[in-house]
């Protein structure tokens, strides 16, 4: 069993900071990449941005220059530090990762439950 938990959503005025945060745990053998998606109301779930296990790291358009991810491999756990946030930025975040299980060689997807991030004044 793995699971990731996701933590730091709420509410936060336009301009405002929050920082989420992701702890992978249970029957891990190794991790690969691990992002930050995001389901707006009525929208597809899309990428925000992903790290690599080496820390090549990938952000949608839509967040470049206000977004930071980084990820502590020795904690399983991978961060999204957002500024600078706008009201468009409203949805639910999900983290994500590839996780290659104990005793398994193949990986799969894990996604944590989701946590709200409202930006209104």
């Amino acid at each position: 069993q793995v699971q990731l938990e996701e933590s730091g959503g709420g509410l936060v005025q336009p301009g405002g900071s929050l920082r989420l945060s992701c702890a992978a745990s249970g029957s891990i053998r190794l991790i690969g990449n691990m992002g930050w998606y995001r389901q707006a109301p009525g929208k597809e779930r899309e990428l925000v941005a992903s790290v690599s296990s080496v820390g090549t790291t990938n952000y949608a358009d839509s967040v470049k220059d206000r977004f930071a991810i980084s990820r502590d491999s020795a904690k399983k756990s991978v961060y999204l530090q957002m500024n600078s946030l706008k009201p468009e930025d409203t949805a639910v975040y999900y983290c994500s990762a590839n996780v290659w299980p104990v005793g398994r060689d193949t990986s799969s997807k894990y996604w944590g439950q989701g946590t709200l991030v409202t930006v209104s004044s």
